[in-house]
């Protein structure tokens, strides 16, 4: 029993991480319908950021993660106004083409810049481990769920009780319609990509003091969160953060019950079993509409 609540801990841990990642690949597709496929290589940019702005350049915690935060966001910007804008045929494989360049050429990037080691970040607090039935409750894990929890609810907020995020999702639905309405589709467009590679960043910020960062983590961390956002239900966001809780839970009883070497091999048989199910995730399309 020990052992298996020490392994809730850590797949909740890892699970909010992957729900993180899915909120941000969801939001983007509520926005834009577009699923970006480099969204991974933002996660380990806001990882190997941290490196840089906290451990190497000895930034002060806030300010690191304020760096990080906007370097995640520009470079969203900068994709969206250099590599999607400016695609001459803006068909929806042509689109999905373009985010796999992107990863790669980011990858290569974060390889030329942070080189091949890996690298640590020290756990944001200090304070020493709580003990609930016998198992260890790390205080990062606290930090991540926490941070998991309240950038779902604003996000959620942001797209269902403001105008600018009814206009980002109207925008998504019918950009013509939301061209006649007023509503600029290019700068949704702008801001969806901004908080999605955002989202991208935090998921790096909470990864970093939990494993070692290198420049090619952002793939397997890109489609894990890529088949939580589908076991949860593409388009809605608490279906994404359930389904990443479900991945990282699974993930991690399955490596500590059954094999370690299961632990890559289960989100994609989970998100194989929740296809034949429930083609829909475990929200439909139309509960991912409410939601």
């Amino acid at each position: 029993m020990q052992e298996i609540i020490q392994y809730l801990f850590s797949g909740i841990t890892t699970g909010a991480i992957y729900a993180v990642i899915a909120v941000g690949l969801s939001m983007l597709y509520s926005s834009t319908e577009l699923i970006n496929f480099a969204h991974g290589e933002f996660v380990m940019i806001g990882a190997m950021s941290m490196v840089t702005f906290w451990v190497h350049m000895a930034l002060p915690l806030p300010v690191a993660i304020g760096c990080t935060l906007a370097l995640g966001c520009a470079l969203g910007l900068l994709f969206e106004r250099f590599a999607i804008r400016t695609a001459r045929n803006p068909q929806p494989i042509v689109l999905v083409i373009i985010t796999v360049g992107a990863s790669i050429f980011l990858r290569g990037t974060g390889m030329i810049v942070w080189g091949k080691d890996p690298f640590s970040v020290p756990p944001f607090s200090n304070h020493e481990s709580l003990e609930i039935f016998g198992a260890a409750l790390l205080p990062q894990s606290i930090w991540i769920v926490v941070a998991a929890l309240l950038l779902a609810g604003g996000i959620h907020f942001f797209l269902k009780r403001t105008l600018t995020g009814k206009a980002m999702v109207a925008s998504a639905v019918n950009q013509k319609a939301a061209w006649l309405s007023g509503i600029p589709p290019e700068r949704m467009a702008v801001l969806a990509f901004a908080i999605s590679t955002g989202c991208g960043a935090v998921a790096g910020i909470f990864i970093a003091p939990v494993t070692m960062s290198s420049y090619d983590m952002g793939t397997i961390l890109g489609l894990k969160g890529f088949c939580a956002a589908m076991i949860g239900g593409l388009g809605s966001l608490w279906g994404a953060f359930a389904g990443g809780i479900l991945l990282g839970v699974l993930e991690s009883l399955g490596a500590g019950l059954i094999s370690s070497g299961l632990k890559d091999a289960i989100a994609f048989i989970l998100l194989l079993l929740i296809l034949y199910v429930r083609p829909g995730g475990l929200f439909s399309a139309k509960e991912a509409k409410r939601f």
